[in-house]
């Protein structure tokens, strides 16, 4: 029903206001009783072999939602009866900002695939924690972290360790985000410096709560091999908890939709199939090279089964899906699920 009645209608509106469509409907359709049980019966396949732990949290199964779906933290009540393990929050910034102008989100049908240069658009921290507060579900909930569009580079350490503390109650691991293309220069916070910085300054402010909260760091796909040795010996000297890898791409090799659409549509990440084999490159290599040292999420392109299989065969510990769920509808998570089962049992 999702592929031949409701997609179709999303996609006669625009990508951001379909968005907001889904969220409002969504929230009014779990309000009837009973709704989530039912979901929760379609939606959530258990397997003793899809459960696994990893770095310090017990995951029911490894599909996650990826960060950017549920910005603000208002609908993870109602997405943790879709099937999922575990849900990431955000990207939040301290304060409420914006984001980046109208439109700002595109679909690339041909390619199954998204442009997006959203800018962190989010209520800001403390809209966050409110809702947060009114969690009602036993789901791991990931909180992921960024600076606000207006903090210089030299003091976003700033803006991190106010989202780290601030969401430290509320969520069960954290996320360092300083890999999205859409906020000027955030990128050069990957840099070996700063960034070392950034993860050294959360460590040490975690060490003032009494339950420990893994600490995970978001890497572009577009760094080098030699930036992604540098993210090995980051990991290895700051004792960060895990990668999650990929977020999106500002790369545009290898499309399918015309080239006079892509300049059209023009600057933001590219999410999706066609960041698929990048992401399980990056993944390969950075398990490979680091000689499975640190856990991986991966993540990028994945719609089936056998797209989440490519990534864990490539050395990750879990997945998660953000595009390919907007393709697919919420089916997609269970299919997956069935389909890692049946692998996992074969397997082993």
């Amino acid at each position: 029903m999702y592929k031949s009645i409701i997609r179709p209608f999303l996609f006669t509106k625009n990508a951001e206001s379909a968005h907001y469509f889904a969220f409002r409907w969504l929230k009014r359709l779990f309000k009837i009783p009973g709704v989530k049980s039912i979901s929760q019966n379609l939606y959530d396949y258990r397997a003793g072999s899809l459960e696994i732990e990893c770095f310090g949290l017990k995951f029911k199964n490894p599909v996650g939602l990826a960060a950017g779906f549920d910005k603000d933290a208002k609908l993870y009540n109602e997405l943790s009866a879709l099937g999922f393990g575990f849900i990431e929050i955000g990207t939040i910034t301290p304060k409420p900002q914006d984001g980046n102008p109208l439109p700002r989100l595109f679909r690339l049908p041909e390619d199954q695939s998204l442009i997006n240069r959203m800018g962190f658009n989010n209520g800001g921290l403390d809209e966050a924690i409110e809702r947060l507060k009114h969690r009602n579900t036993d789901i791991i909930i990931g909180g992921n972290i960024g600076k606000n569009k207006v903090t210089p580079n030299e003091e976003a350490v700033n803006d991190y360790l106010i989202c780290f503390k601030g969401l430290h109650a509320y969520v069960d691991y954290f996320v360092v985000n300083v890999s999205s293309p859409n906020t000027p220069n955030l990128r050069a916070l990957q840099e070996k410096g700063p960034l070392k910085h950034i993860l050294n300054s959360l460590q040490e402010a975690g060490k003032a709560f009494a339950d420990k909260k893994p600490i995970l760091l978001k890497i572009a796909p577009d760094l080098t091999e030699d930036q992604l040795l540098d993210i090995i010996e980051i990991v290895d000297e700051t004792k960060i908890d895990g990668v999650i890898a990929t977020n999106t791409t500002i790369s545009r090799d290898g499309l399918k939709t015309s080239k006079s659409t892509i300049d059209e549509i023009g600057a933001g990440g590219l999410s999706g199939k066609a960041v698929k084999s990048r992401s399980t490159e990056v993944i390969r290599f950075l398990h490979e090279k680091s000689k499975g040292s640190f856990p991986i999420v991966g993540v990028g392109g994945i719609q089936t089964a056998d797209d989440a299989r490519e990534k864990l065969e490539a050395g990750a510990s879990l997945v998660q899906v953000y595009t390919g769920f907007i393709y697919e509808g919420p089916g997609m998570v269970k299919r997956i699920n069935k389909g890692l089962a049946k692998w996992k049992e074969n397997k082993f």
